[in-house]
C-alpha cells in the first residue's frame, strides 16, 4: 500500500491540491553591456574576476552564489567584482551565455 493511499485511509474528506511544479524563471537582471571576464593570478593562485554587471547588489551576490555552486568552488564579491578560485573562465562564460549575458574575454 502506498503511502497516498495510506493517508487517503487516515483522511478520507481530504482533497489533495492540484500544485504543478513552477520553472524558477531567472530573477537576475539582465544588461545590454557584456560582463568582462578576466584572468589574474594572486600571491601564486590563479582566480578569474567578473566585472561590469551594473544590476542590484542582491543580484550580484546571486548571480555569484549560483556561479560558485555550479562550479563547486570557492569565490565571493567585493567592489561589484565577482573573485571565483580558479581558472573556470570557459565554464564561467558558457553558464553566463546559457543565462542570456554577454560575456567578454579579456586577456589570455
Amino acid at each position: 500500500m502506498s503511502l497516498e493511499d495510506q493517508l487517503k485511509n487516515l483522511f478520507p474528506e481530504h482533497v489533495p491540491e492540484e500544485t504543478t511544479p513552477e520553472k524558477p524563471e531567472s530573477d537576475i537582471w539582465m544588461q545590454d553591456d557584456p560582463i568582462i571576464c578576466k584572468y589574474e593570478k594572486r600571491k601564486g593562485k590563479p582566480i578569474t574576476i567578473l566585472e561590469g554587471y551594473n544590476g542590484s547588489d542582491t543580484d550580484l551576490k546571486t548571480l555569484a552564489k549560483e556561479l560558485k555552486t555550479k562550479l563547486s568552488v570557492g569565490g565571493t564579491v567585493k567592489q561589484n567584482k565577482i573573485i571565483i578560485q580558479g581558472d573556470s573562465r570557459d565554464k564561467i562564460m558558457q553558464l553566463l551565455k546559457n543565462k542570456g549575458f554577454q560575456v567578454k574575454r579579456v586577456g589570455g
